[in-house]
């Protein structure tokens, strides 16, 4: 039988950031909408759908690579994967309740790098639990470009 504690500590901190991030957004403000947003935006329909399943192979992932790995090496993925939550959580606070796109798109790339870092970590570790973490960089790279877009299209 597995030790399932990493996943349960996973499971634990995505769903934490899944519910914070949930409580930061607000897509229903007057000033969201009133945003000029790139058409290439996805429709809000599609971003509950993605999260979820990136949230799912977040948790994943992250158990795997903490069950793979000990010592040193394991608190130091420990500290990069909770630093990734929250950086992930931090940026709909930035963007919807600060209503600072340009400092959520800095936010943003912080984001993606800290994602792509997670991967390469995780790869070390497990190559599927680093497998499982492309989609997540992907995501966090398109979320800075559109970040980008909406600061750029919308100036103070």
């Amino acid at each position: 039988m597995t030790d399932r504690s990493p996943y349960v500590l996973t499971s634990a901190a995505v769903t934490a950031t899944a519910v914070l991030g949930g409580i930061g957004t607000a897509t229903g403000t007057r000033w969201y909408r009133g945003l000029d947003k790139p058409p290439w935006q996805p429709p809000a329909s599609a971003f509950g759908p993605v999260w979820t399943a990136l949230y799912v192979l977040l948790a994943l992932a992250g158990g795997r690579s903490l069950a793979g790995s000990g010592g040193p090496a394991r608190r130091a993925y420990l500290r990069a994967y909770l630093a990734n939550l929250a950086l992930n959580t931090g940026w709909t606070w930035v963007f919807f309740r600060a209503r600072r796109p340009v400092a959520a798109t800095a936010e943003a790339v912080l984001l993606a790098a800290s994602t792509a870092d997670l991967a390469r970590r995780s790869w070390a570790v497990d190559r599927r639990a680093g497998a499982a973490l492309v989609p997540y960089a992907a995501w966090t790279s398109f979320a800075a470009a559109l970040s980008g877009a909406i600061a750029r299209r919308n100036p103070r």
